[in-house]
Formats: structure tokens, C-alpha cells, sequence
């Protein structure tokens, strides 16, 4: 198992993590298999060549499902945050081919920060 730490700079954001990935690939074929062990961010593959898709995404989950909702209990008023989570899901699977993520032309890996500022471990798996 190999980790990665992660650092987000603030409350919700979508970090680029695909080169960190590529980095830790052995050299011949495989699955790479990522998964975060924290409950208020998420892991998925979207696409990397235009930023106003990940601004999109945030604002979009952002209104569907705000910080503040009268009716949450959790007093870390961070159950927006776990949701979220819980919508863009734990883990990715992803192969690879000659020590290369086979990932399409625009697509890249995403951590989705949900309640940062923080620093995350995500944990990779080879088969």
C-alpha cells in the first residue's frame, strides 16, 4: 500500500491529483485502486482540461446541498460536507498499461474537498 497526503487550502475545492498518481505506477500493466479514508471529501475522475467544470460541480453541489440547511443537527454544521462525500464516493479504480494511467484524453483523478483547510491520506492500492 502506498500513501498520498493531499493539502487542501480551503473549505471546498477539486485537487488535481492524476501526476501523484502516474508517480507511484510500477512499470508494467495493472489496476490502480485509490481510496480516502476521510468522511467529509471524495475521490473521481472528471474531466481536467477546462476548470470551469470543477467550479461548475462545486457550485452545483453547493446549491443542492448548502453548509447551513436549517434542518441539519450534526453541530460541525459540516453534514453538508458528508453528504457530499458520501455523493462523489470513497474510491477510484483505475488501469494502467506500461507504468501509464489509461485514463481518457481530458480526463484526470480528483480529490473533491469538502470541509477543508485539510491535509488528506489517500491510500493506493497496485493489482
Amino acid at each position: 500500500m502506498i500513501d498520498i497526503t493531499v493539502k487542501s487550502s480551503i473549505r471546498e475545492e477539486m485537487l488535481d491529483i492524476t501526476s501523484e498518481v502516474a508517480e507511484v505506477l510500477p512499470a508494467g500493466d495493472g489496476v490502480c485502486v485509490l481510496f480516502v479514508q476521510h468522511t467529509t471529501c471524495g475521490l473521481t475522475v472528471n474531466e481536467n482540461a477546462d476548470p470551469d467544470v470543477q467550479s461548475d460541480m462545486l457550485g452545483f453541489l453547493r446549491r443542492l446541498i448548502p453548509q447551513y440547511e436549517p434542518n441539519f443537527k450534526h453541530f460541525e454544521h459540516n453534514s453538508d460536507a458528508h453528504i457530499k462525500a458520501s455523493l462523489m464516493g470513497s474510491s477510484v479504480t483505475v488501469p494502467f498499461e506500461n507504468g501509464k494511467l489509461c485514463l481518457g484524453r481530458w480526463q484526470g483523478i480528483y480529490l473533491c474537498e469538502f470541509d477543508g483547510p485539510r491535509e488528506r491520506i489517500i491510500l493506493v492500492k497496485i493489482l
